[in-house]
């Protein structure tokens, strides 16, 4: 019943959001989004003590029936989008510049029910289904900015994915001619057979590659920062904290558990230190901060892949410690720019200064969190790449592990500079704007500042009940 619960939730709130208008409008998505954290939170608490468990749609036997799943790994998953889909919403109350704000609610309430789903999903068609679904609701935020910009980048947005799309559905088409049924556990045992596993490493490699497509790989993740910073502050918050996340979830999950991929592991990782080293100059280059966190969501794609192209235990729970930290911290860094934008007008750092005296807490809110993405002991992205680098030198691949230290490198640089430019020097015109900025607005972004803080103080748990919740991963 949780399960049905958290995807009955927001999908029930999308369509009401269509009819409400105002502060009805409001409270009905702020109640909802609290009341789905509340059944997320549940969720994780019952799989921590029972373990997994799963729901069958229409009582149908399996393989045949359209099964949700739920283990360590999806709980965390779940409880996450739900504190995100939380914060999000009260920042959404609160910001400035949004119109046509029942269709935003909307399409973000979809965007998290599709999100939970996909988190959820045991067969490859239901999995198909509702990341398309997410898709298209990120699409559909996009245009609703209406200006050339806005449908520019909903384009190419479109471009790629369409062709992910083919890709995908080809895979899921091939895999059910030589299975016979779309089901993880079903494609799982019929691998045992030898006529069938001859043929899963072209299929299962056409479905991987289908979703190194829409997360932003090499070479092909120009579309993401040309299209994620035109979204609103509160909107690039859900849809960069959770989107490219949930297509490395995908892999992570069908390459841990699915298909056996062990001849594509080698050119995984080697692409991961292209999109790495990639990304992170991006970010180096830019100076709109919008555009530097968007070129940072690519590099710690690679640093992500990197973890899955171990293919091993260890890396699946570094790849998923890493995951959830990742999540969390770039969601609130771009709740930050936007405060930033509330604060000094706009996103480019050459016109902004002196945010250290003006606004202390936002100050230290945002150094936290920008230690975190770079990987400063003792915050929670140093764990994560901490659990990647040690397996990646037991597994004697030193230059992958010597090219995630250079990309941690060059990120410490690229968000100094945005420590030294925006906050640490002087305005460039000696004004600060003193506009007002809302109490629930710091208190969200503040909670999520003590999460990140005490996942990297305390990350023993989190190892800990990953490690027990992704036994099977990579034969583990």
């Amino acid at each position: 019943m949780l399960i049905l619960s958290a995807l009955l939730i927001p999908l029930i709130l999308a369509l009401l959001s269509t009819f409400v208008r105002g502060k009805w409008l409001q409270g009905l998505n702020l109640a909802g989004g609290f009341v789905l954290l509340a059944i997320s939170i549940q969720l994780f608490m019952a799989v921590e003590q029972s373990g997994s468990m799963s729901f069958v749609f229409g009582d149908w036997p399996l393989p045949y029936g359209i099964e949700f799943y739920v283990d360590g790994l999806s709980a965390i998953l779940v409880m996450l989008i739900a504190l995100i889909s939380v914060v999000v919403t009260v920042f959404m109350l609160n910001w400035p510049s949004i119109k046509n704000t029942a269709a935003y609610f909307s399409l973000i309430q979809v965007l998290v029910a599709s999100s939970i789903a996909v988190g959820l999903a045991a067969d490859l068609f239901n999995l198909y289904v509702w990341f398309e679904l997410m898709l298209i609701a990120v699409m559909g935020l996009l245009v609703l900015g209406g200006g050339r910009q806005h449908f520019e980048a909903a384009l190419k947005y479109f471009a790629i994915s369409m062709l992910g799309t083919l890709l995908m559905l080809a895979a899921i088409g091939m895999i059910h001619g030589a299975v016979g049924h779309l089901n993880f556990d079903a494609i799982n045992d019929a691998m045992q057979q030898p006529e069938v596993a001859s043929k899963f490493p072209f299929y299962g490699g056409l479905f991987i590659l289908a979703m190194l497509l829409k997360v932003g790989a090499f070479p092909l993740f120009a579309w993401l920062p040309a299209a994620y910073h035109l979204l609103p502050a509160p909107l690039l918050a859900l849809v960069g904290g959770l989107l490219t996340k949930l297509s490395i979830y995908i892999i992570l999950r069908l390459s841990g558990q699915v298909f056996e991929l062990n001849l594509f592991y080698d050119a995984l990782g080697w692409l991961a230190v292209i999109t790495m080293i990639s990304g992170v100059l991006g970010a180096a280059y830019h100076w709109d901060l919008r555009r530097i966190l968007a070129f940072h969501i690519v590099s710690q794609v690679g640093f992500l892949l990197l973890g899955i192209a171990l293919a091993s235990p260890a890396g699946a729970t570094g790849t998923a410690f890493f995951l959830f930290h990742n999540i969390l911290v770039k969601a609130n860094l771009f709740l930050i720019a936007g405060v930033i934008w509330m604060t000094a007008g706009h996103y480019d750092l050459r016109r902004i200064g002196g945010l250290f005296p003006a606004r202390p807490l936002l100050s230290v809110m945002f150094l936290l969190s920008a230690l975190s993405l770079v990987g400063v002991p003792p915050t929670s992205g140093f764990w994560g790449k901490l659990l990647i680098i040690s397996e990646s030198l037991d597994q004697q691949h030193y230059w992958w592990a010597a090219a995630a230290l250079f990309t941690g490198m060059l990120t410490l640089y690229s968000m100094s500079k945005i420590w030294l430019e925006g906050f640490w020097k002087a305005h460039p015109d000696n004004t600060v704007s003193e506009q007002a900025v809302s109490y629930p607005v710091y208190a969200v972004m503040l909670l999520m500042s003590m999460i990140i803080l005490f996942i990297g103080l305390t990350p023993d748990f989190l190892i800990s009940f990953l490690q027990s919740g992704q036994q099977g991963f990579y034969g583990g």
